[in-house]
């Protein structure tokens, strides 16, 4: 997927759905100077585009009785399953990210789960049953130091 060119007004509309994705369009738009209608138009086509994914609402695990964040790393017995096993992976509801590596491992996933016992259920009856999965490595989370997303880059001089 190409690069999407940006101009200031959509860089600064960016910067302000990452601050807060519920800011009302006509806030943003008096704070770019355009109408609210140009705004609309321009998160349309952030979007068609593939620039914005979505907005979401950010809950916390914690407060929902996951106190257990682990990280694993999965080793495929053979890398041309890697689709298949994420099919897999996808079904179990512990799991919230699945990232392809590079490195020893195939694939890492973030789960959450409410205990020691919940993770080591969720490792031993779920991942590790899964067809192809040959060796994993868990990194228990002992805090989340901070989580952001990513910066919106600066707009080139010309």
């Amino acid at each position: 997927m190409a690069k999407m060119t940006l101009d200031a007004v959509d860089r600064t509309i960016l910067l302000y759905l990452i601050r807060n994705a519920r800011m009302p369009f006509l806030e943003i738009a008096r704070e770019c100077g355009i109408s609210g209608a140009a705004i609309h138009q321009r998160v349309r086509k952030l979007e068609e585009a593939g620039t914005i994914r979505g907005s979401r609402l950010e809950v916390n695990p914690k407060r929902l009785g996951f106190d257990v964040c682990a990280i694993i790393g999965i080793r495929i017995v053979d890398p041309s399953l890697n689709f298949e096993t994420v099919e897999h992976l996808r079904a179990i509801p512990e799991i919230v990210e699945c990232h392809f590596i590079t490195g020893k491992y195939n694939i890492l996933v973030k789960v959450y789960c409410t205990d020691n016992e919940h993770l080591m259920h969720t490792l031993f009856d779920k991942i590790t049953k899964v067809d192809g999965v040959t060796q994993t490595e868990t990194f228990i989370s002992l805090n989340e130091a901070f989580s952001r997303q990513v910066e919106v880059p600066e707009l080139e001089e010309e």
